[in-house]
């Protein structure tokens, strides 16, 4: 049953960023997506172990080739600007279910949590956007630049996509926290 209901937990999870990447509003190098919010629900909700797993085979699936990424999928998504953003969910749904695992959850829990997680997303994507446009994709850009097109254009977005989080997650916590206390890992 435990097994099954990860399994469950898990894929709703992916599917549900998946939806995320493709409500999106285009821009140079990377998208405005809702992809983040899953994120960041997937750790608060899952825990550090499935919330990361589900990030990881999310990506996983994009790598294979099946269309969940914003722009599509396959294994040449590696070469895109986006791609480090990527790896930065598989990471911050792990440190955000590390930093509310065996608390109760709050607003400001839910928040600070998700604060982190946003920083390891910068912290993996941003670099990545650098190293891609200046070295594959011969897009001169310096690191300030980087840091432009690829955390301040998505900072203020990112900051509501947070504040709905620490808004909800604590209320659907409370309403499945039977379905999941058992399972957290």
């Amino acid at each position: 049953m435990n097994k099954t209901r990860n399994m469950i937990l898990v894929a709703f999870f992916i599917a549900l960023t998946a939806i995320g990447a493709k409500i999106e509003i285009p821009l140079p190098f990377v998208p405005i997506t809702l992809q983040v919010l899953f994120v960041f629900m997937a750790g608060i909700l899952l825990g550090k172990k499935l919330g990361a797993l589900s990030q990881l085979l999310y990506v996983a699936m994009g790598l294979i080739g099946l269309p969940v990424f914003a722009k599509g999928g396959g294994l040449g998504y590696v070469f895109k600007p986006s791609f480090g953003y990527l790896i930065g969910f598989i990471l911050a749904a792990y440190v955000i279910g590390l930093i509310v695992e065996n608390r109760e959850l709050n607003f400001k829990q839910a928040f600070w949590a998700s604060i982190v997680g946003l920083l390891v997303i910068y912290a993996c994507g941003v670099p990545y956007l650098y190293y891609i446009l200046n070295n594959i994709m011969g897009v001169n850009i310096t690191p300030y630049g980087a840091v432009k097109a690829g955390m301040l254009t998505f900072l203020p977005g990112d900051i509501i996509k947070i504040l709905v989080v620490a808004s909800l997650t604590p209320q659907i916590h409370k309403r499945i926290k039977p379905f999941i206390e058992n399972k957290r890992m």
